[in-house]
């Protein structure tokens, strides 16, 4: 759900991210993993935007992981064998408050190998900051401040001086997911109008992203147990072409 919440705002207001993580307002367009042959098993926490000079590669997360650093040596280098004379900035935003030792891994070492990259905990980030870009307030309660709640109430304050209407929900809805991971449901549903949210694009592209996934679940446990790949189509709902898909997955992922 969070990565959802922040792949939608990072391809929807890309030119904020940029102005937050590069320093300047460049508007950015999606760079697929497909098109860098991307193991799907990580892709669907992955987020690459790029402009015709740069790469910028987002990776969102509520704990901390010991594979990251490998993970970001392994994806600088696909993105340089498509794009070897672009730039690349990668970051890591962590978004939950943790005492973990990961968060400050910042590079990734092996024998003469060393890659480097940066990591962002947002609450150590200045909450006011986000305040002035439309496309980061959802992230303003998780920031530094000595009041999430009235932060979130500011936030609301804001996001309802919107006049696109799209905007103003989808905003909203992101807020309210996001805040989740620092305030109870009460809190945010108090300051937050829970009918505008559930017309947002973001809510419901996260409800059908949500009920995909579990199809895709239950059509793996399924091809685990060796039922035919029509008979999990037909069970699950999902293509003939999904479902070989998946298969082709699992047995890339399985060990020779």
């Amino acid at each position: 759900m969070y990565d959802d919440t922040c792949r939608f705002l990072a391809e929807n207001f890309s030119a904020d991210f940029a102005s937050w993580l590069l320093g300047e307002s460049i508007t950015l367009t999606e760079l697929k993993p497909s098109e860098l042959s991307l193991e799907p098993i990580r892709a669907d926490a992955l987020i690459l935007l790029e402009s015709d000079e740069s790469v910028l590669h987002l990776e969102f997360q509520t704990r901390p992981k010991r594979d990251i650093p490998f993970r970001m040596l392994d994806y600088r280098v696909r993105v340089y064998r498509r794009y070897p004379d672009k730039m690349m900035r990668q970051v890591v935003v962590y978004l939950q408050p943790t005492g973990s030792d990961l968060v400050r891994q910042t590079s990734f070492s092996m024998e003469r190998t060393r890659h480097e990259f940066d990591v962002v905990c947002l609450w150590e980030q200045p909450a006011a900051f986000f305040l002035q870009y439309p496309g980061l307030l959802p992230f303003a309660a998780l920031g530094q401040t000595d009041d999430s709640e009235a932060m979130l109430r500011q936030v609301a304050q804001m996001v309802n001086q919107i006049s696109d209407p799209t905007m103003q929900a989808n905003l909203i809805a992101a807020s309210a997911i996001l805040a989740g991971i620092k305030l109870e449901d009460e809190v945010i549903y108090r300051l937050l109008r829970r009918d505008i949210m559930q017309e947002s694009t973001v809510y419901r592209s996260i409800l059908a992203e949500g009920e995909a996934r579990k199809q895709r679940e239950i059509a793996i446990n399924f091809l685990r147990d060796g039922f035919p790949v029509e008979a999990v189509a037909h069970g699950t709902g999902l293509s003939i072409e999904e479902v070989q898909q998946l298969r082709q997955q699992m047995d890339q992922s399985s060990p020779s």
